[in-house]
């Protein structure tokens, strides 16, 4: 027997479809609010909205696991539904009942690496190997492992509309992606990402939903017009029923944590929540998720991604925060990237100095209410009081790389001493390091924006959306890949053939000994910024970087520097990007594009 509910406060009649048959659903009136098949969609609560808050349920003693089912509302289409743990046939298809409880799992006592002293690796399901499947990504968790990596950062992989595409307009939040593998498979991936000491983060998208297959509305009112997104309907957070739908979100994080035995979540653009409850909805969420963590032994992160600039978010509700672990540091991206590449378009038009990098190393921010450029304002609050362990820092991720007109790789932009310079300022940074998808060998496929809508009008839609909005950056709109031609999505997938061969085995040798060094180094672990001190000539083009007796010296000239450094015993260099790399007493001598980490090593 299966009991189907769902929240459908726009229905006069709801019925539930299966094998040809519609059965009646009755009003709840007991104020639960579990949704979907049999309970699996949610973990209960409170309704309020009337007798039965608009909830509607009704046992079915013919259903169990793999029944097929829709919803139909008011006589209606029959609507997959909104809490479906398995679309078999896509975002239009019927829905399947899972049982979750099936799942051999063998992961009972596991516990994951803390992220504060982590490395997280960002890859896209679709891209990161031939298979396009979680079994694929399977087959490369060993080199993962040998990389030295501890959280893998899957991009978001509920159901979305055709085979192919970044899944960010993801419509059925509950169900992982079929292509990919559906449910079985994402658990068999989380199962052996554990069974190799890797924890796993999912990026999940609760700002909008997808255009394609996105039925909620006819359910309830799960969007207002009272606010905008870039992306399409923002969601109703604020208004009037907004507490089922902010259960309904709560619910799904939940179930991720719970049922597919996740380690986190990365919570997209998270400044596009818009909400003005006295409660905001990410510090409901935080709190649900601190209770669910309890409740299962494990510590659950959440991290955000923001441009804000705002430590509200990492702060604790005690003091006016929301109580999030970890939010993307873009500052760091954009100060790093502007230097390395000279690019001074868009948003990389208020950096470019190896002062702004200095000021985001040792203060967390370059804009922690200045006075920006790019925005005509000021921006950002100061981080003062946080740990680097509360921000991530990056050289790539899938949105800097994705977001250019040719999707080009900062390896593509920049020469190859430059690439591994970068590798070394991010991997010796008080922040939490994301490694992207073939980053660690300088992988020479672009990550391209690749869609596979099936409506011509939405699909010339989004074609010039993404030509307007490179315009902004003086790039030239006719080169931009078409993100229907699946030439553009074969082009993003990483060739694994590169990996021993030269170049790429040399910068995959030097991204594995920087990850080493930050994990064995107490000094490079600490995230305490106040111990961060940096010197730099911006004229000159050096960086030098202290983290107590760690030193990390970069050479961003071409030509050789001398550079200035505290004293060194002879035998300080640990990590050099290339050779001719020289210590004198109170300087080393670099070439150009090049970087040195330098340590005293302890007597005995």
């Amino acid at each position: 027997m299966v009991r189907f509910r769902v929240w459908a406060p726009r229905g006069k009649t709801v019925e539930v479809a299966i094998a040809g048959s519609r059965i009646p659903m009755v009003p709840e009136t007991d104020g639960r609010i579990d949704g979907g098949a049999d309970g699996h969609g949610g973990h209960g609560g409170q309704g309020g909205q009337g007798d039965h808050a608009g909830w509607w349920r009704a046992d079915v003693g013919s259903a169990g696991a793999g029944t097929d089912y829709a919803f139909v509302v008011d006589g209606g289409a029959a609507l997959p539904d909104p809490r479906s743990a398995w679309q078999p046939a896509g975002v239009h298809g019927p829905s399947r009942v899972v049982d979750h409880g099936a799942f051999p799992w063998t992961d009972a006592r596991w516990q994951p690496p803390p992220l504060a002293s982590g490395v997280v690796y960002e890859l896209h399901v679709g891209t990161f190997t031939p298979a396009a499947t979680f079994a694929g990504v399977i087959e490369r968790l060993d080199h993962l492992v040998e990389l030295g990596v501890t959280h893998v950062e899957l991009m978001p992989v509920a159901e979305f509309s055709g085979r192919r595409g970044w899944g960010y307009d993801g419509v059925d939040l509950y169900a992982p992606h079929e292509a990919y593998g559906g449910p079985e498979g994402l658990k068999r991936l989380v199962d052996a990402c554990h069974a190799r000491g890797l924890a796993v983060l999912l990026d999940v998208v609760y700002n909008h939903l997808g255009p394609s297959g996105n039925y909620l509305g006819r359910f309830g009112p799960y969007f207002t017009d009272r606010y905008a997104t870039p992306w399409g309907d923002a969601v109703n957070l604020d208004g009037r029923q907004s507490d089922e739908v902010r259960r309904y979100l709560c619910d799904n994080a939940c179930m991720w944590l719970r049922d597919y035995h996740l380690d986190g979540l990365r919570l997209d653009a998270v400044h596009a929540l818009l909400d003005r409850s006295a409660i905001h909805f990410l510090e409901e969420l935080a709190e649900e998720v601190k209770t669910l963590g309890a409740h299962l032994g494990r510590h659950l992160v959440l991290v955000a991604e923001s441009d804000l600039n705002d430590p509200r978010l990492v702060r604790s509700p005690a003091v006016g925060g929301y109580g999030l672990d970890l939010q993307w540091n873009e500052d760091f991206h954009h100060a790093l990237h502007a230097v390395l590449t000279g690019e001074r378009s868009g948003y990389y038009a208020d950096f470019g100095t190896l002062a702004d990098l200095a000021a985001v190393l040792r203060h967390g921010f370059a804009y922690g209410g200045r006075y920006s450029r790019y925005r005509g304002r000021r921006h950002g609050r100061p981080a003062t009081g946080l740990s680097g362990h509360q921000l991530l820092g990056c050289l790539q991720n899938h949105d800097q790389v994705g977001n250019r007109a040719c999707g080009e790789r900062i390896g593509h932009l920049v020469t190859p001493g430059r690439l591994r310079v970068g590798a070394a300022l991010v991997l010796t940074s008080p922040f939490v390091p994301l490694v992207f998808q073939g980053e660690e060998w300088g992988a020479s496929a672009p990550f391209q924006y690749f869609t596979d809508h099936e409506d011509p009008a939405l699909a010339q839609a989004v074609r010039e959306g993404r030509r307007r909005e490179f315009a902004a950056f003086g790039w030239d709109p006719a080169a931009v890949p078409d993100p229907q031609d699946p030439d553009t999505f074969r082009r993003s997938r990483l060739d694994w053939r590169e990996v021993d061969r030269e170049p790429h085995a040399g910068l995959l040798d030097w991204y594995r000994r920087l990850i080493r060094l930050r994990r064995t180094s107490a000094a490079l672990s600490d995230g305490r910024m106040t111990e961060v001190r940096v010197a730099f000539d911006d004229e000159a083009a050096w960086l030098v970087v202290e983290r107590g007796p760690v030193t990390v010296a970069a050479n961003l000239a071409r030509v050789p520097r001398r550079i200035p450094i505290a004293a060194h015993r002879p035998d300080a260099l640990l990590l050099a990007s290339e050779g001719g790399v020289r210590l004198a007493p109170g300087a080393v001598e670099l070439p150009p594009d090049a970087v040195a980490v330098l340590g005293d090593i302890p007597e005995g």
